[in-house]
């Protein structure tokens, strides 16, 4: 076959609408060239139009791109008819109770889903020199990374100076952002902004989960963050704003961020589409008056893994033993919080969770399907491939910069963080009772350029850590 030129690309490379499942051919060609991959007859959403590319695989893990069948490598691997995405990028995933165990369970649910990066911004490590060597010295299916813990560092440190001097000493040991959890570790206003300062210092994003949940308070914990981001300068990102912040008021809240960007302020949002939250029963979401602030009752609660549903007696031994509960199905209504939303640029998906054990199922569904089903809910309410894409790969990518710069695009010279999928079958398995479900439609990934997954199967092990 003749090379042709390669297409020069600046832009975000998503993906396109497709329908039909072919199978995946494997071609080898006796010759040897500089490309060990080529992807074929995949489409792809390219300077800003839908198109029909050869995406190539080098040696070092980076991508080529060229015209349809002007590319040569020595393995061609037909994907006629499937989406090539840039690898979808998790700013919000949950490993944090035992991440030395539970590592590979908890990316083996990330990567079916299709992501190939998984960044712990929300809580994150109090150390992070110590968390990058200790897990750069593991096997990784996806890239990994974490902010700073400014709860774990505050837990550890009385004196305000000396949690300023732990959460910069992070930074300037590459952690990616900071973060800070305020309804479950409440803190003066005057502590928090110093945090964000600091990320401002290291050009960092300072990731927040909210102050208030309560129909009564939530818009003013929108209006807080706003006030760190105008005071501090730094960028802020609001964790999971449909469940904290915009439960009750979501037009609202999305109404006070577009303003404050339009002012010049800095300002990201995530969500994750599931009508439903679940978090620990120990925490102070589920302090005294809950019932009251949600709207719930001990019988709404369900443990997850199970279809228990609770009683005050087990709610009180279930709070001991810490464990996780789900509230219904339509508490976060779809279309008065999350379709809204993602209808606004400033906002991407995040899971808030992840899979850590296997045996006995501890999180809420969106720690394995939370993309996939962010896909198929954004094309079911209107919306185009390319634009919810964006939102699982684009958009995390530009707030975690300079560190994903390289990353969750699809261009020439930036690494390949590669996922295939079938359009029309792509969603989420995962359920309360049974959240350990792989995806549906998630053909192959790749990461740094290794097949890392492959219909159902576990391949490579090529991810990193991103630091900066």
């Amino acid at each position: 076959m003749n090379r042709r030129s390669f297409i020069k690309t600046a832009g975000a490379l998503t993906a396109t609408l497709t329908s039909g499942l072919s199978a995946v051919a494997r071609i080898s060609f006796p010759e040897q060239s500089d490309l060990k991959i080529v992807l074929r007859g995949g489409k792809c959403f390219y300077l800003n139009k839908w198109q029909v590319l050869d995406i190539g695989i080098d040696e070092s893990g980076k991508i080529k791109i060229g015209f349809s069948n002007s590319l040569q490598g020595a393995e061609l691997v037909d994907v006629t008819n499937k989406i090539v995405s840039p690898g979808f990028v998790d700013i919000l995933a949950d490993n944090a109770a035992n991440p030395e165990r539970t590592y590979k369970i908890f990316e083996k649910y990330k990567i079916t889903d299709g992501v190939t990066t998984a960044l712990q911004m929300h809580g994150g490590s109090p150390s992070c020199a110590a968390y990058y060597k200790t897990f750069n010295a593991l096997s990784h299916y996806i890239n990994f990374g974490v902010s700073t813990s400014v709860m774990r560092i505050r837990y550890s440190t009385s004196s305000l100076a000396e949690r300023k001097k732990k959460v910069e000493k992070c930074l300037e040991e590459g952690a990616l952002g900071v973060s800070h959890s305020i309804e479950y570790q409440p803190t003066p206003y005057e502590e928090i902004l110093e945090y964000a300062k600091l990320a401002k210092k290291y050009n960092r994003t300072f990731f927040l989960h909210l102050r208030y949940s309560s129909v009564e308070q939530e818009l003013e914990g929108v209006d807080e963050a706003i006030r760190i981001a105008k005071e501090s300068g730094a960028r802020v990102h609001i964790d999971h704003l449909h469940s904290t912040g915009g439960t009750f008021h979501m037009k609202e809240a999305l109404d006070k961020i577009q303003t404050a960007n339009s002012q010049g302020l800095q300002m990201t949002c995530c969500v994750y589409p599931y009508s439903f939250w679940a978090t620990y029963l120990h925490s102070k979401r589920f302090d005294e008056g809950w019932q009251k602030r949600y709207g719930l009752t001990y019988n709404d609660l369900q443990l997850v893994g199970t279809g228990e549903r609770l009683t005050a007696a087990s709610f009180k031994r279930y709070r001991e033993l810490k464990k996780l509960a789900a509230v219904p199905e339509g508490t976060l209504p779809l279309v008065n919080t999350v379709d809204l939303a993602l209808k606004r640029d400033f906002c991407m998906i995040g899971s808030d969770g992840g899979i850590e054990y296997e045996l006995h199922a501890n999180s809420h569904p969106r720690g394995a399907g939370c993309f996939s089903t962010a896909i198929r809910h954004g094309l079911d309410i209107g919306m185009s491939l390319e634009k919810i894409l964006e939102k699982v790969t684009t958009l995390p990518r530009n707030i975690i910069l300079p560190a994903m710069k390289d990353r969750g695009v699809l261009s020439n010279g930036a690494f390949a963080d590669i996922t295939v999928f079938d359009q029309a079958n792509v969603n989420g398995k995962a359920t309360v009772t049974n959240p350990n479900q792989f995806s549906d439609g998630i053909e192959m990934v790749f990461v740094n350029g290794k097949l890392a997954y492959k219909n159902g199967k576990l391949e490579a092990t090529g991810g990193v850590g991103i630091r900066n």
